[in-house]
């Protein structure tokens, strides 16, 4: 089972608005001498995004993935947000999906699971 994931920005605040946007609740944290970070918790699965100190850090070339309740509302949220939506919405064997990009340049894949 997953208990933590942790992505790094430039900006950590403009982040966290994107994935607030599919129902990330993040609380501030720093543990010891450690940066401040963004943290929320799901399901038992820890998700952070902390800064990045130098471009070496990026994590842009991960690829992330979430189920939300209901595709066409979280894509309506993003797109307040100016969010670049890049794989337009299809139904798959897995459920309806969409694929976003982050404000920092994550990949993001959506999925709403059939009924």
């Amino acid at each position: 089972m997953l208990s933590l994931l942790v992505i790094r920005a430039r900006d950590i605040e403009r982040l966290a608005t994107f994935y607030a946007a599919l129902g990330f609740h993040f609380t501030r944290h720093r543990h010891g001498k450690g940066p401040e970070h963004l943290s929320s918790e799901i399901g038992g699965t820890v998700f952070e995004i902390y800064p990045c100190n130098n471009p070496s850090e990026s994590t842009v070339s991960t690829r992330l993935g979430f189920s939300v309740p209901s595709l066409a509302s979280a894509l309506e949220q993003l797109r307040r947000l100016n969010a670049t939506l890049l794989t337009e919405p299809s139904d798959t064997p897995f459920g309806r999906r969409a694929v976003v990009q982050d404000f920092e340049g994550h990949k993001v894949e959506l999925y709403e699971k059939p009924r």
